[in-house]
């Protein structure tokens, strides 16, 4: 592929989302051992979307530049709007962590919609960019020697508590970063691209409110055997500065027994989700723990799969896993309580999925890990955090969590808060 058709692409997505208050772009990438197709699209006013806040339980649908109310499900809205599509069209958006209502979840007044879903007749597959790969060097984040803040060791502390009372196996402990920049989302998200290429990235905007993600991790995808596939990601550590160093902590993560220990917890809480709507003896394990690379870490990543029940649909299924067990904990239900407990704010847009539904049951979606919102007005938000288990340490799950957000603040020239 020629620069050219790079520059071609990305200017084109520069002028829809100046001029489209309702596009996306799902911008697949390397990586991931499959073929995926990237794809771009805008609404016309005449367009269906819909919006979920979870604090209020409403979905709101949109349309010719009116608004009724919907209902109080979005799993369900979806799936009757889903009814109503003509086969050539897709629905396009994101999900939030706090979009199952039978599931204990913290909710607030957000910067953005909790779910925002968007029908489109028009999406069309575009080229990816060389820019995507381009920047391959080896980039190891500075650490920041912050102190470990004693919010953070305290919800630390008390997840220690809950681990060692035999509460939770593994619990995901999280926390938002708020940043204030000018920056046009658009140029925002083509740095990211570079910055932090993945295979799960993608551009959503809905009038103000954009969502941005450079995200690795598969949340489900839904093919037209109706074969459903996870691949969650548990273990991670920063590329080397040397190809001797990376080599060492590629092998370190492949076989560090705290790492390899909650990948199996959360693999085995995902063969019990997709046991829950896949035909009996389906479910299978076909990748274990194997090490894949990107530009800033490696990550480690087990392939679950299965056959859906013919009784069960596929947002019944995506229903089913959320929200993903890679940023949960293991068991889902009492970890969740336990996170509820302990993070001071609540999660948002992060930790959820986004991606493509099909009328004809087929969907991609991703994780919403690695990823920033807006609600337009200068403010940016971001999530970060990690698996803790029993053998966790505080300084080092802060510091793991301050590497992570440190690549999507380079987007803004920020250092960490507090450096």
């Amino acid at each position: 592929m020629t620069q050219a058709m790079a520059t071609t692409t990305e200017e084109r997505f520069a002028e829809m989302a100046s001029t489209r208050p309702r596009c996306f772009w799902l911008d697949a990438g390397p990586g991931d051992g499959t073929t995926r197709r990237s794809i771009m699209g805008a609404l016309r006013d005449d367009d269906v979307s819909l919006t979920y806040d979870a604090a209020r339980r409403e979905v709101l649908r949109h349309r010719d530049g009116e608004t009724s109310r919907a209902g109080d499900d979005i799993f369900t809205v979806l799936e009757d709007e889903l009814a109503r599509t003509p086969p050539d069209e897709i629905w396009v958006g994101y999900l939030g962590y706090a979009c199952r209502p039978d599931l204990p979840a913290g909710v607030d007044a957000g910067m953005v919609p909790d779910a925002i879903w968007m029908r489109t007749p028009r999406a069309t597959t575009v080229e990816p960019s060389p820019a995507r790969t381009a920047s391959r060097a080896r980039h190891r984040p500075e650490r920041s020697g912050r102190d470990t803040p004693p919010a953070y060791t305290r919800a630390f502390d008390a997840v220690q508590r809950e681990l060692r009372a035999g509460n939770s196996y593994e619990v995901n402990l999280t926390q938002r970063i708020r940043v204030r920049d000018e920056i046009d989302p658009a140029l925002a998200y083509l740095r990211l691209r570079d910055l932090n290429p993945a295979p799960y990235a993608g551009f959503i905007q809905h009038h103000d409110v954009r969502l941005l993600s450079s995200s690795p991790e598969r949340y489900a995808t839904i093919d037209t055997d109706r074969m459903i596939e996870t691949r969650p990601i548990k273990g991670t550590t920063p590329r080397g500065t040397t190809a001797a160093e990376d080599e060492a902590l590629r092998r370190d993560l492949a076989s560090n027994p705290r790492f390899r220990a909650e990948n199996l917890m959360i693999v085995d809480l995902l063969r019990n989700d997709l046991a829950m709507v896949c035909e009996p003896g389906s479910v299978t394990v076909p990748s274990l723990m194997a090490v894949e690379s990107y530009t800033s870490v490696h990550q480690l990543v087990t392939t679950v799969r299965g056959r859906l029940r013919d009784d069960v649909s596929s947002i019944g299924a995506l229903r089913a896993l959320f929200p993903a067990g890679s940023m949960t904990g293991a068991p889902k239900l009492r970890t969740m309580e336990i996170i509820r407990s302990v993070e001071s704010t609540a999660r948002g847009v992060y930790s959820g999925a986004f991606g493509w539904i099909a009328p004809d049951g087929r969907a991609d979606l991703g994780v919403v890990i690695r990823s920033l919102t807006t609600a337009g007005d200068g403010t940016w938000e971001l999530g970060t955090g990690g698996g803790i288990t029993i053998h966790s340490t505080a300084p080092e799950e802060y510091a793991e969590a301050d590497w992570k957000a440190e690549r999507l603040l380079r987007v803004f020239g920020t250092p960490l808060p507090g450096d």
